[in-house]
């Protein structure tokens, strides 16, 4: 397994999914790519995006969840682990899947949440979405909210 991918989506604790990384491209010697998908800008998809206070909070949200998934990396570095902080914006299945080709993937890694039943209905699950698209394996693992 040379490329791992592990979505990370700052719902929770992150931890769980990192040491499954680590645990992995230890043994594998593999590169780990962490990736965050952010929803697509609301000019991209037709919609104004709202006056310069509304487009300044969403760029220093992004910034922020860049600088997180960039601290990841580091950590992971740190650790003899080669490591890449994407942070992408758009569809969340698309765009995972999308990467998936692009770098040559061979497993993702990815966290899921329990969610309820109105939750699930209206919103699915990402990752169970992921299982379904996806040729390549897909580890889940369970996290806390």
């Amino acid at each position: 397994m040379e490329n791992l991918l592990v979505a990370i989506d700052f719902n929770g604790d992150e931890t769980p999914l990192l040491d499954k990384a680590v645990q992995l491209a230890t043994k594998f010697d593999s590169k780990v790519w962490l990736i965050h998908v952010a929803a697509a800008d609301p000019a991209f998809v037709g919609y104004d995006i709202g006056p310069q206070n509304t487009r300044d909070s969403r760029a220093s949200q992004l910034r922020k969840k860049h600088r997180q998934l960039q601290e990841y990396a580091t950590e992971l570095q740190k650790q003899g682990i080669t490591a890449t902080a994407l942070l992408l914006q758009g569809a969340a299945i698309a765009t995972i899947m999308e990467e998936v080709k692009k770098l040559h993937i061979d497993l993702i890694i990815m966290g899921h949440h329990e969610h309820g039943f109105l939750y699930q209905a209206l919103m699915g699950s990402v990752s169970r979405e992921i299982i379904k698209k996806s040729n390549i394996p897909v580890l889940i693992v369970p996290l806390e909210s």
